[in-house]
């Protein structure tokens, strides 16, 4: 459910509402087009007035977001993005706190920070933007960018291994962890309303396209001609069926995953595995978040939606409890609550 605590708005919005007054600055073709378009989408959705939305970023090309929703935002430093958004959240619980953030601002000099928001579960969503290059500074390797890709900074090939951001979510303890491809905007739309439903640290993984410096990274899985073979969109409580004609699926065996065509080896539909994005066992969804070509096709929609206890709450908890035990209710209690004289 939606927070609660969070203010409705009196009247229905619409998406022309939190359309900013700010030029767009993106290059033509850039993914960050059609995810600014999402959330515009989403947001009426949501239903909260538009001072209750606080959006904040760090540095790069996604970071310029808070600028292009007509919403509170706050432009960070690179890689605090997380670190601002904690203290937004905690200072006000009244703030549904949106994070736009890349995969090098938030997995490489933002790495620590990241991992502790997800571990805490703090109830913020972020939208990490995920290009596999750095675009703002010209096309240097990031975190996520595959082995042996030639960049300005790799020009042998880089050989460092990439984080695969669905391991390092879950490893960090992630409750709810999403991944969208940029060319889809009625699945991100309808992600992002899940992320926003969920009581804790949401993180959807956007698959981005650079047009300019990484273009076509993604394309074995999001092209036209490619996605129906190369996706797997799933959704709770249904067979991981994918393929053109709906005639792949994913199985268990023992402890591994396996693609395999229905109708083969005597492999029917009632062996194909049932998604459950809520098992709090993260054992599924690791291996799903971790899948990819040519062998497997990519998870795309909510990998995992788990209830647990939010950093934000807990605070909260212990204000009250707090405030009820003491004795000092203002500052003038706490001033005269001790040896006091007057000169």
């Amino acid at each position: 459910m939606l927070d609660k605590r969070i203010e409705k708005s009196p009247v229905p919005l619409t998406k022309e509402d939190f359309a900013s007054d700010q030029m767009v600055k993106w290059c033509p073709g850039c993914g960050g087009h059609a995810i600014l378009s999402a959330v515009e989408n989403v947001f009426p959705k949501i239903g909260y007035k538009k001072e209750n939305f606080t959006i904040v970023s760090g540095i790069g090309c996604s970071s310029r977001f808070p600028y292009y929703v007509h919403t509170y935002g706050f432009h960070g430093i690179h890689g605090r993005a997380t670190a601002i958004a904690s203290g937004v959240k905690v200072a006000n619980p009244d703030q549904s706190v949106w994070i736009a953030t890349g995969d090098g601002d938030s997995m490489a000099i933002g790495g620590n920070h990241f991992i502790h928001i997800i571990r805490r579960n703090i109830d913020v969503n972020i939208l990490l933007f995920n290009n596999q290059i750095y675009g703002l500074t010209k096309g240097q390797y990031s975190p996520t960018t595959p082995m042996g890709k030639v960049t300005k900074t790799s020009p042998q090939g880089t050989i460092e291994h990439p984080f695969i951001t669905a391991g390092l979510v879950l490893g960090a303890q992630g409750t709810f962890f999403a991944r969208v491809p940029d060319n889809n905007v009625k699945l991100m739309t309808e992600v992002l309303y899940e992320a926003a439903k969920h009581d804790g640290t949401s993180v959807v993984e956007i698959l981005e396209n650079c047009i300019i410096f990484n273009d076509k990274a993604f394309s074995s899985v999001t092209a036209r001609e490619k996605r129906e073979e190369n996706q797997l969109i799933l959704k709770h409580g249904e067979p991981m069926i994918y393929g053109k004609d709906k005639d792949m699926g994913i199985i268990l065996k023992g402890t591994s995953l396996y693609a395999v065509k229905i109708g083969i080896g005597g492999i029917t539909e009632k062996d194909i595995l049932i998604h459950d994005q809520f098992t709090p066992d993260p054992g599924i969804h690791r291996m799903l978040g971790r899948m990819m070509g040519p062998d497997y096709p990519v998870a795309m929609g909510v990998i995992r939606s788990v209830k647990s206890a939010t950093y934000d709450d807990m605070v909260e908890e212990q204000i009250d409890m707090a405030k009820k035990s003491s004795n000092i209710k203002c500052v003038d209690d706490l001033l005269n609550s001790g040896d006091t004289w007057e000169i």
